[in-house]
């Protein structure tokens, strides 16, 4: 046989019977398929939610009721042979508890998401104020330290009351310095 034969052909143990042939430890093994089908959690979550949103509207309500009034009547008023819940409605009954014991998981979902988003939302408007304090407390020290620093800066007021003040003591003094001639002028 050539070699190319005998690699297509099960390798034979001693006792004469054909074992698989080995998987290599250097490889890693072909993954195994899962009994249970994944999902994916966040787009679970958005489907939830859009339910519940829908749950949450008029729409909804009024269908439900409109689907109700009909179901009743048809019962009601409809040939016998064509009745399909008789009058203690029981299916009907049993219809609604599917749907609630449906809505009530997919609402608290979708309320838990919410909570979620909102407890990021709240974290970062907190650091956002923190940074906001931060902010203004330094400012705060900055137009502080400009007023401490202005205090010590002539400003126009004080010039402008110096200035009369040397006026006036010039006016004071006039009438003790020589009178001036005219030629002088």
């Amino acid at each position: 046989m050539a070699a190319e034969d005998r690699s297509k052909v099960a390798p034979v143990g001693a006792s004469g019977i054909a074992r698989p042939p080995r998987s290599r430890l250097d490889q890693p093994k072909a993954p195994r398929r899962r009994l249970l089908p994944e999902y994916d959690p966040e787009t679970f979550g958005r489907f939830s939610e859009r339910i519940a949103r829908f749950l949450g509207t008029w729409r909804f309500i009024s269908w439900m009721t409109l689907v109700i009034i009909v179901w009743v009547l048809w019962n009601i008023f409809a040939p016998t042979a064509w009745r399909y819940d008789q009058y203690p409605f029981i299916f009907l009954t049993l219809m609604l508890s599917l749907q609630a014991s449906y809505a009530a998981p997919l609402i608290l979902l979708a309320q838990n998401r919410q909570a979620d988003r909102d407890r990021v939302t709240y974290e970062q408007d907190r650091k956002q104020n923190e940074r906001s304090i931060a902010d203004t407390e330094y400012l705060t020290r900055e137009i502080a330290a400009l007023r401490m620093g202005l205090g010590e800066v002539a400003t126009r007021d004080w010039i402008r009351s110096e200035l009369e003040d040397l006026v006036k003591d010039i006016d004071d003094r006039r009438p003790l310095l020589p009178a001036e001639s005219d030629e002088d002028r």
